[in-house]
């Protein structure tokens, strides 16, 4: 038997449905057809199961033996568009040389499939686990959707708090950081807030033909040139990235693991170096802001009346919204701007890597994925966990999948792909946890 080809064709008829998601639309119907297939392929979780749905989302209780507080397990259903030349087409879900290719087999229909097969198999052998576990799956994840708040408020209103929940972020990946040797299980326990800062200048407009000084579109390239030369958000070490440096320094040569194994008495140092060296480290300390759309006048020769920028950022813990609007407002009133903060939120609380459900997490890690080594860190996306602090202390983001770099890259690009021989140590995982729990 070749378990994990049996699960790769599962998989497969799950990513032949296409799941994209449309800011402001429902598409309730290709969200109905992906049910119809989960229903398909994991009877007994949808039979034995409590269903319940909250428009195109998923919410589903497994009943445990006993009475101590439910554990939930979530990866959304939805995914982002497929554009480009793919080198298998993008729903085709093709598994070719042990890989299975298609948008959503990293970015979630991999682990979303690896927990409907833990549960189907538990039920089939009657192993029910102690406690109560439920399966969330949005369908507004990409779009920043109501699924996962609704999700919540459904288990706010039937007081069901969570001992923990799995939820996207870190995998299994060699050198997760450049220098790093090693094999890392990166667990999110701290995710950054996020939003949008749109920056405005305006004037009376005009012809091309006669350009003012300090026209809307130069003040708010000032603007921009400044953040990008001092910049106002500031790196700060935090316990989860000192902890993440701390497990990775016995593994790093030179003075880079000399560093990483001193990382809160060199602190300082790190708070310098980091965003100047490596984009990835530098996000874990500090806000970032990327400034990603602009918009000036409609005509070549039309002097715009009102232009403006927009800056995705991300709130650290030490610098979130108010933070953030301290250290802008002065450049704004130098060049004539204004700011707007939209759909903005701050930084969750931390999960405590010294917490029961994180050792329970590192213990099984340690027992499915041989010499990996289990590692804290702080996303810098945005996951549908971020909505469930009302429910639990222990949102934590781990999807226990092994990706190689290439496949990291294919993440909401091209050519997305999976080894298929990830699969069952991932499902075993999932029935780990769920029986472990107490």
């Amino acid at each position: 038997m070749d378990r994990a080809y049996d699960y790769a064709l599962k998989l497969k008829r799950m990513i032949e449905v296409e799941t994209i998601s449309e800011k402001g639309k429902e598409n309730k119907e290709k969200f109905d057809r992906f049910h119809a297939v989960l229903e398909e392929l994991f009877p007994l979780v949808f039979s034995r199961g409590e269903v319940i749905k909250i428009d195109s989302s998923l919410l589903i209780r497994i009943k445990g033996k006993g009475e101590g507080e439910p554990i939930l397990f979530m990866s959304h259903q939805d995914v982002v568009a497929a554009s480009g030349e793919w080198q298998h087409p993008p729903f085709s879900g093709d598994i070719i040389d042990r890989k299975i290719w298609g948008r959503g087999t990293v970015d979630t229909k991999g682990s979303l499939f690896a927990i409907f097969q833990a549960a189907e198999e538990l039920l089939e052998n009657n192993t029910l686990p102690s406690v109560d576990f439920y399966i969330a799956s949005s369908s507004t994840e990409e779009v920043g959707g109501s699924g996962a708040p609704k999700t919540v408020d459904y288990l706010k209103r039937n007081k069901i708090h969570l001992q923990f929940l799995l939820d996207e972020g870190g995998m299994i990946k060699s050198e997760p950081l450049k220098g790093v040797k090693g094999r890392y299980a990166m667990i999110g326990t701290l995710e950054k807030g996020s939003g949008n800062i749109r920056f405005t200048a305006t004037s009376s407009g005009g012809h091309a033909s006669a350009p003012p000084h300090n026209s809307p579109l130069v003040r708010l390239s000032k603007l921009i040139a400044e953040i990008e030369k001092h910049d106002p958000c500031k790196a700060k070490m935090n316990p989860t990235v000192v902890e993440m440096f701390r497990r990775m320094g016995p593994h790093t040569p030179g003075a880079l693991g000399f560093v990483f194994r001193h990382a809160k008495a060199l602190s300082p140092l790190l708070e310098y170096l980091l965003p100047k060296v490596n984009p990835i480290g530098g996000a874990m300390v500090k806000t970032t802001m990327a400034f990603t759309m602009a918009e000036g006048s409609k005509g070549l020769n039309v002097l715009p009346d009102r232009a403006w920028v927009n800056a995705n950022t991300r709130f650290i813990h030490h610098q979130g919204i108010d933070e953030m609007k301290k250290a802008l407002l002065p450049l704004c009133r130098k060049y004539d701007v204004e700011m707007e903060f939209i759909d903005c939120q701050d930084a969750q609380k931390p999960v405590d890597y010294n917490s029961r459900p994180f050792k329970l997490v590192e213990e099984t890690i340690l027992k499915h994925f041989g010499d990996v080594i289990p590692c804290p860190y702080t996303m810098t996306g945005a996951t549908d966990a971020y909505y469930y602090s009302p429910v639990t202390e222990n949102a934590i983001r781990f999807a226990p999948l092994e990706i190689n770099e290439e496949q990291y890259r294919s993440i909401h690009a091209i050519d997305e792909h999976l080894d298929i021989d990830t699969l069952p140590p991932a499902v075993d995982f999932y029935k780990a946890i769920a029986l472990k729990a107490r």
